[in-house]
């Protein structure tokens, strides 16, 4: 006898929200920190650039994982995880062999295809779809802009040349669909330092609507989802999640969200801007900025931002370059500025990178203050970069300001993960270790 999964959720109901389609409310009060429900994967894949650090089932984080025999590319716990994962692999072991070097899907075609792939073998609805089946997740297929058509196009042609021999493909248009679909649905997943590990696909979490005011927040345990409120919920309440970086202003925010999710966003902070001028920050000046230079400047940061993520230049020129950034906004923007901020960042990442842990400090330092302003309260963006600098200075012998550091990321984490979490137990440890 097939059981059919149960519909529904414990305290959660989903309802037609006003102008954003299909949502999820509560049917009870949470308590900031309270587990609305957690969901496990439909289906995951670890990031090609964190094999063998992490089991590739369950993305444990450990030494000494046990390598798959025939491909010898991917790790696992031990050999439970690895006869676990085997539907999955198998989809790409002996490509990875016949292809070498030249086996390059991207992730979301692997992900893809491990989607075609679970369909093809599923009977009923599983334990992450009790609210919305996988098929029934928003594509915008329809608007989908000519670049990101290409993109698509790129992938499936990744598609069949991988994964022809282990994979049956539906016709063109579904795929395109199915892509839209994982586009838009898909959820990366972080770790503690917000570092990418890999990419899954939640549909009961697909549901939850966005909000710059978000309601939960969406965290890690495994590849297992947890929701958690972060502000007090009453019965009623719409569950709300942020899509995006909630540091930029409006304008941007609202860029953002129509050119990945084909909407705009009407949350009280889009309409009222309150913190818009916080976050566009200018420099006092006996004789004020005048709005023209201001307006050229924030092109030119958005410019930059922009041609950044594109750069493809050695460690020390990427360095060069925020510090150039920098010294140009800086002429008219606070260092509090958001777009001095984002430089900022991109800064400290590089240093990490070229193990300049000074450099890095000194950057963290002048990101610290601003985020806890701008950030909502238990923003995984401020706990990551406490954790970041609290780990630094531990790690040049600095022990009362790291400890101090990590306990700040530990008050924002027992919120957003659980007092439970294996982060809390792990940061635990790191705090009472001299």
């Amino acid at each position: 006898i097939q059981v059919e999964v149960r519909v529904f959720i414990d305290g959660l109901e989903r309802f037609d929200s006003p102008g954003k389609g299909r949502g999820l409310r509560v049917t009870r009060a949470f308590k900031v920190g309270e587990l609305l429900f957690s969901c496990p994967a439909y289906t995951h894949v670890l990031s090609v650039r964190e094999r063998g650090c992490y089991c590739e089932f369950c993305f444990t984080r450990k030494e000494g994982l046990a390598r798959c025999g025939k491909c010898r590319k991917a790790f696992y716990c031990n050999a439970k995880c690895q006869k676990a994962d085997w539907a999955m692999h198998k989809l790409e072991c002996s490509a990875m062999m016949a292809f070498g070097e030249n086996w390059c899907p991207s992730e979301m075609t692997r992900l893809v295809a491990r989607i075609l792939a679970k369909k093809k073998t599923q009977k009923e609805r599983c334990g992450s779809e009790k609210i919305l089946p996988v098929g029934e997740m928003q594509s915008h297929v329809e608007d989908v802009d000519n670049d990101k058509r290409e993109m698509n196009e790129a992938d499936i042609a990744g598609l069949h040349r991988f994964y022809s021999k282990h994979v049956e493909f539906p016709d063109h248009k579904d795929l395109l669909t199915l892509f839209s679909q994982v586009a838009c649905n898909g959820f990366t997943i972080e770790d503690d330092e917000l570092s990418h590990l890999g990419t899954a696909v939640y549909p009961d979490v697909a549901l939850v609507n966005h909000s710059c005011l978000p309601s939960v927040i969406v965290t890690y345990n495994g590849t297992l989802a947890e929701v958690r409120a972060v502000q007090d919920m009453k019965t009623g309440d719409e569950v709300l999640i942020s899509y995006i970086d909630l540091l930029y202003p409006t304008d941007d925010r609202n860029n953002r969200l129509r050119e990945s999710y084909y909407f705009t966003c009407d949350c009280q902070e889009c309409k009222s801007k309150s913190q818009d001028k916080t976050k566009l920050k200018v420099r006092k000046r006996s004789d004020p900025i005048e709005p023209e230079v201001i307006n050229n400047m924030v092109r030119y940061a958005r410019k930059t931002i922009r041609e950044f993520r594109a750069v493809k230049t050695p460690p020390s020129e990427l360095l060069e370059i925020c510090q150039q950034s920098l010294e140009e906004m800086g002429a008219v923007f606070e260092d509090s500025n958001v777009y001095m901020l984002h430089m900022m960042y991109q800064a400290m990442g590089v240093c990490l990178y070229m193990q300049d842990v000074d450099g890095a400090i000194r950057y963290g330092e002048k990101i610290l203050k601003p985020y806890g302003k701008i950030y909502p309260p238990y923003s995984l963006n401020v706990s990551s970069m406490y954790l970041k600098l609290g780990r630094l200075y531990m790690g040049m012998e600095r022990h009362s300001l790291g400890v101090k550091s990590l306990k700040k990321a530990m008050a924002i984490m027992e919120v957003a993960h659980g007092k439970d979490h294996h982060y809390l137990t792990e940061l635990r440890k790191e705090i009472t270790q001299k």
